[in-house]
């Protein structure tokens, strides 16, 4: 087992220019390249385990992919995706396996989706029930919920959906399988979710509106391909924007991310928890992209967090060690989905905060938490990349010992080295 330590930090001035690519991005760039019958160029892809996981089932499905160490050129066959000959593993990637659900759903073939041990544990019923609802043939373990999943392709009906919660993987599921239905779809969500989908579609020639309720029309030729930039990922960013806010007298400026509005809402919690955040608009064409900057102005006053919560679902962990460093009780609600990520994440911060001393409490949906000093402790990860690095940042502070850190490959495989650039830190097995 791969563990990490992480020694007290004095204030830094930190220009972050190699946070890890967008994450999510990344794997649409992967799988949106098949919607078309032209090559797609990719720059600066994320190479970790989750992402490579998701390019090699694309490479499965007859694509052919030519990665020159910064570049990827992503061919789709000439005659339509293949049946593979064996089973697409998704790795610890629930973006990847819900997603693959619907755009496998609709094209004629057998397809078996698995994963690590993790991901077979995490339920995939929000995404298998509406696709069968529109006629999509899937099964697993648990009549459907666990992987892994068999998918039996064919042309889908069209729709009229409401989903009854808002989750940006369940939407793109539903797009990718509308995209290739008989006829106009549409699909609603109580409030919006994360729309790189919508937005990357619509630059790649999908005819998709999105105004309360998104009206999908079937491709009747392929989409034009990608020509993009992955921009950095802001929920990787968010750990050293954090950082920055709790450590007196420091500064970071992350470089290159993307601002799209449902990316950055917990850039806004800790802005309105007293930290100075500045965003720099520099391009946008699937993406708005710049640098945020963010500033320690002093302590931090405690927060509630109840809405928009599918837009800041990532950052929770990261953003619970803002509170418990704040002054008051901050408190999370209606933030049930964090059950059920790569760990139960409400669980897991709270005993982790415990372990530090930290006066805290878990609801059905969220938790409590009162500011006070981090206290040295030993945290278990619970093999979730996020609560590996958001403890790692509470180090800072307080000497930590964190166990379990080989998950941090999946998401942002240089975490450790740019944290080594503001702290001693040690790994060791």
């Amino acid at each position: 087992m791969k563990r990490l330590e992480v020694k007290r930090a004095d204030a830094f001035d930190f220009r972050c220019d190699k946070v890890a690519s967008d994450k999510s991005i990344s794997h649409r760039c992967a799988m949106f390249s098949l919607l078309s019958d032209r090559p797609s160029i990719v720059r600066n892809y994320l190479r970790a385990e989750d992402t490579l996981c998701t390019l090699e089932i694309v490479r499965q499905l007859g694509a052919s992919v030519v990665d020159d160490g910064d570049t990827l050129t992503i061919t789709p066959p000439e005659e339509g995706l293949h049946e593979p000959d064996d089973v697409l593993d998704c790795g610890n990637s629930g973006t990847a396996m819900r997603l693959f659900c619907g755009l496998m759903s609709s094209v004629e073939g057998h397809f078996v989706l698995t994963g690590d041990r993790y991901l077979r544990r995490r339920p995939m019923k929000r995404v298998t029930e509406p696709l069968r609802q529109i006629g999509a043939h899937i099964d697993g373990r648990e009549s459907g919920n666990l992987a892994p999943l068999c998918i039996r392709g064919e042309r889908l009906k069209s729709f009229n959906y409401e989903s009854p919660i808002a989750s940006a993987q369940v939407k793109s599921a539903m797009i990718l399988a509308a995209l290739r239905a008989d006829d106009v779809c549409t699909y609603s969500e109580p409030e919006l979710s994360r729309d790189h989908t919508e937005r990357m579609l619509r630059g790649m020639g999908a005819n998709i509106e999105s105004w309360d309720t998104i009206t999908i029309e079937p491709m009747i030729r392929p989409l034009e391909p990608l020509d993009i930039t992955v921009p950095a990922d802001p929920s990787s960013g968010f750990f050293f924007a954090v950082a920055a806010a709790i450590v007196p007298g420091s500064r970071v400026i992350i470089e290159n991310v993307t601002l799209n509005p449902t990316r950055t809402e917990a850039y806004r919690i800790l802005q309105k928890m007293g930290a100075r955040v500045e965003f720099d608009e520099k391009e946008s064409r699937y993406e708005p992209i710049g640098d945020i900057t963010v500033t320690y102005d002093g302590k931090l006053e405690a927060v509630e967090v109840s809405e928009r919560i599918s837009w800041l679902i990532d950052e929770l962990p990261a953003l619970s060690i803002a509170m418990a460093v704040a002054e008051g009780e901050s408190e999370v609600k209606n933030a049930a989905e964090l059950r059920v990520k790569e760990s139960d994440r409400i669980s897991c911060v709270i005993n982790g905060l415990k372990a530090c001393g930290i006066e805290c409490s878990e609801t059905k949906d969220g938790y409590k938490i009162t500011g006070g000093h981090l206290k040295s402790a030993e945290i278990d990860s619970c093999g979730d990349h996020r609560i590996a690095m958001s403890f790692a940042i509470a180090g800072l502070l307080a000497d930590m010992k964190i166990n379990d850190v080989a998950c941090i490959e999946t998401s942002f495989p240089n975490f450790i080295e740019l944290l080594g650039s503001l702290t001693e830190v040690k790994i060791w097995k």
